[in-house]
């Protein structure tokens, strides 16, 4: 079973409308500060960004529903912090400290002149893989039946419902790659082959506007089986 998050494809949630070309990048002052304090956050070190993804799925499914884009960020990423130990719920409705800080974290701190080389630098999940990879370019393959976590219950995955149990075929390799079903949970990076799967739009979905259009979705190896 997967959270509200997973809503690609799905009915009932109307039609997509994406921003016009002059939107701004953020359309409001908050923000671009919720971005920042995203980033300032995730220096510390104490998490990765399949472990910040999983915390914004987490939301409570009311909440996910009406909040927008950067509310997501920080509902996240308040859940996050908490969890981490590195302010509390009452520090978070206080809006202020209300006792020492860690002081390990301070060495962690994102300085104003490391942030754009920082975010220039990226963060690069591909990883080296001891194993030959399983499947060809060309190959048909067919994806977990379910999507979801096949080690955690309730766990992240990058396997999209509307694509579970669908067969499709391989246009690309990528070699290894973090898996974030692990990683997600701390249980290390686990690397896999990374695979991007081609599928046609009507086998995804029964009612398809374009049945031929093509759907590329990149798959853990593990994600996986012959067809």
């Amino acid at each position: 079973m997967t959270r509200i998050h997973d809503m690609g494809g799905r009915y009932g949630d109307g039609a997509v409308k994406p921003d016009a070309p002059e939107e701004p990048v953020f359309p409001q002052e908050w923000h671009g500060r919720a971005l920042a304090l995203t980033l300032a956050a995730g220096a510390l070190g104490r998490w990765n960004i399949d472990a910040s993804r999983h915390v914004r799925e987490c939301l409570p499914p009311a909440d996910y529903a009406r909040f927008g884009y950067y509310e997501k960020w920080l509902g996240g990423l308040a859940n996050i912090l908490v969890a981490q130990g590195i302010v509390s719920a009452d520090e978070i409705i206080a809006g202020r400290a209300l006792g020492p800080a860690d002081d390990s974290l301070r060495n962690r701190r994102l300085a104003a002149e490391k942030v754009v080389p920082v975010l220039r630098s990226g963060g690069p999940s591909s990883r080296p893989v001891d194993t030959a990879p399983r499947f060809a370019i060309g190959a048909r393959v067919t994806t977990h039946p379910i999507a979801g976590n096949q080690a955690i219950s309730g766990g992240h995955t990058r396997l999209p419902a509307y694509a579970a149990g669908k067969t499709g075929t391989v246009v690309l390799h990528h070699g290894g790659h973090v898996l974030p079903d692990s990683n997600a949970h701390f249980g290390g990076e686990a690397p896999e082959h990374l695979y991007t799967v081609s599928f046609a739009a009507g086998d995804l979905w029964q009612h398809a506007e374009s049945p031929a259009d093509e759907v590329c979705l990149d798959l853990w190896d593990s994600y996986l089986t012959p067809a």
